[in-house]
């Protein structure tokens, strides 16, 4: 009876361990700062943190805690240092307004950053102007969702004592760091986030396994999206909307981008998608509308290029002599200047079935195929390719004269993009195109 009666004890003792607690923070509690509800919590338990203005400097969180924000209380790192710094497994960050992180040459100093741990959840904080946003490094299984990383610091008058880097942070890419960074991470999900002000708005660096969706990254100074030697990707329902040079893919392959928008990334050296050396990927039901160039491949492998949209854009799809064996189908081009541009005179990839609004021929047995071939390389942007200056004249009546005689007699247009079997009308098979989002 006595051994029941201590082994019931001791189940009891070790039960009342394992319940988690709730630990507040504010100006009144117990705990007035987080770093000491931190040191007296235990692994499991929760710190519930009060509406309030917190600047207690680099914030480290050592234990699988849950840290949330009640009414999103402010915590500042004051220009000077890291702000939220994660050393533990199945962290949870939530309800926050995280502010003004540090510059340092030496240390890439973030907002949130977690590094050799797996785990973490970071969801509904505002991150408002940081070097970087959230960084994850050699992490796995983490889940960034609802969250706003936003830079968008303006030069100040009067310094009043604030550092260089505190005035340009966001507004220079030397000193703007990336909204959403991960560098040689894993299953990690990121969906629902607001990206701008940036120097890049996701940046992904030997990742393996990543669900990127129904993010908005607007407004960044340099891309949009950028990514390299990475893998198993998955891009879904994004917006890549303004940015200073839009969207670039690199040294990657099997990845799936699928009903994204790429808009408004005009510029020089600006891209809705630029893919270099990227391989056995699809690029289906995306949007590409008023970008300098649409689609840019070099090096682009294997490709399937589907159902997308492009429309108003300075060059709709350069297709260079180093990508091989892509099959670009049921795409609508139309009011772009120039649907289609190549460096090649051989045909390395296949162009069948899309639409082309410059396509004037024929359908005589009503299969909605038009009947003659038709090569969207154009007179006029070859000479513009050839003769950059030549671009004074591209809506002259020579260069009109120009393209008119080549489609009617074909002696100088490549063959290395053409589309026998044009489609006569738009393609009816299109997803739903994701809508704009403020």
């Amino acid at each position: 009876m006595l051994r029941f009666m201590l082994m019931i004890f001791v189940l009891t003792l070790l039960g009342a361990q394992g319940q988690s607690r709730t630990l507040t923070v504010c100006a009144s509690c117990e705990f007035t700062t987080l770093q000491k509800a931190i040191a007296a919590a235990q692994t499991g338990d929760t710190i519930l943190v009060k509406a309030g203005h917190y600047s207690e400097g680099e914030i480290t969180i050592d234990k699988s805690l849950t840290l949330e924000g009640q009414d999103y209380p402010i915590l500042d790192g004051d220009h000077q240092t890291q702000i939220l710094t994660i050393t533990a497994d199945d962290v949870t960050v939530r309800g926050f307004v995280i502010q003004n992180s540090g510059y340092n040459d030496l240390k890439e100093q973030a907002a949130i950053r977690v590094e050799q741990y797996k785990g973490c959840m970071i969801e509904n904080n505002k991150l408002y102007n940081n070097y970087f946003g959230i960084y994850l490094a050699k992490t796995q299984h983490c889940t960034i969702i609802n969250n706003q990383v936003i830079s968008k610091s303006e030069p100040s008058s009067d310094s009043g004592g604030t550092s260089l880097s505190q005035d340009l942070m966001g507004q220079s890419e030397t000193f703007s760091g990336n909204a959403l960074h991960l560098w040689n991470a894993s299953h990690i999900t990121a969906k629902n986030n607001h990206l701008e002000g940036h120097r890049d708005g996701i940046y992904l660096e030997f990742v393996k396994d990543a669900l990127i969706e129904n993010n908005l990254s607007t407004n960044n100074l340099r891309y949009g999206l950028h990514f390299m030697f990475s893998e198993e990707i998955d891009f879904e329902e994004n917006i890549f909307h303004q940015n200073g040079a839009g969207v670039a893919v690199m040294f990657s392959k099997h990845i799936t981008m699928h009903k994204n928008e790429f808009s408004n990334n005009q510029g020089g050296s600006a891209y809705g998608l630029l893919l270099k050396e990227v391989s056995d990927s699809d690029i289906d039901a995306n949007l590409f509308e008023k970008n300098t160039i649409g689609l840019y491949a070099d090096g682009g492998n294997r490709l399937n290029v589907a159902n997308n949209i492009f429309t108003r854009n300075g060059y709709a799809m350069r297709i260079y002599s180093s990508s091989m064996a892509m099959m670009v189908s049921r795409n609508d081009f139309y009011a772009n200047t120039f649907d289609a541009s190549t460096n090649s005179t051989r045909s390395y990839n296949a162009f069948p079935q899309n639409y082309w609004s410059e396509y004037q021929g024929y359908d005589l047995n009503h299969d909605h195929i038009g009947d003659v071939p038709f090569r969207p390389v154009r007179l006029s942007s070859l000479t513009i390719e050839s003769y950059p200056q030549a671009v004074i004249l591209l809506r002259s009546p020579l260069m009109q004269f120009m393209d008119y005689a080549e489609r009617v007699l074909p002696l100088f247009s490549p063959k290395a993009i053409e589309d026998d079997q044009p489609l006569i009308h738009k393609s009816k098979n299109y997803a739903p195109l994701p809508s704009p989002k403020k």
